[in-house]
């Protein structure tokens, strides 16, 4: 195992139901595979989901590469994760805006987009599948798929600082 020390991720959006718990759900399957073990979480903005699991589509398409994460439960940011994550990940600009607004004074967590770690979708936010179909959430788990890698390969190539 790679003693490389990678700074925890948090993941969020706005209910924490769909789309930040397949991004935690494909940094961690990243993460393993690459050989390397690093703190993920996911968290919404918002707070009506809080305690409930993922969306029943968002635990299929998961299942679907052999991810479990019906056991996750949906939570809200706090403060104190503006200080316990190295970088705290928004699916979209409105979510990244909320998160900008919430941070507590001295709050050390880098702020960014998922898909800014990925390589020619930088400034796009991954569309929310809620109100869709099961497709959505397909392209979803692709999107996060590719952020999740490219916000590792930054990772790693920086020696777990950027």
């Amino acid at each position: 195992m790679n003693r490389l020390s990678l700074p925890p991720v948090l993941f969020v959006c706005l209910g924490n139901i769909c789309r930040s718990p397949l991004a935690e759900a494909a940094y961690r399957h990243a993460l393993a595979g690459a050989g390397l073990a690093g703190q993920a979480d996911s968290a919404g903005t918002g707070d009506w989901h809080v305690g409930h699991p993922p969306d029943p589509r968002a635990i299929a398409v998961a299942a679907g590469s052999g991810i479990d994460i019906s056991h996750y439960r949906a939570r809200q940011v706090s403060a104190e994760d503006f200080h316990r994550f190295g970088h705290i990940v928004a699916l979209d600009r409105n979510n990244l805006g909320d998160l900008a607004r919430i941070a507590p004074a001295g709050a050390t967590a880098r702020l960014s987009l998922l898909l800014d770690w990925a390589p020619g979708r930088e400034g796009h936010g991954v569309a929310d599948p809620y109100y869709g179909d099961e497709e959505g959430f397909a392209v979803t788990w692709q999107e996060v798929g590719m952020g999740a890698r490219g916000l590792l390969s930054a990772l790693t190539a920086q020696g777990g600082h950027s």
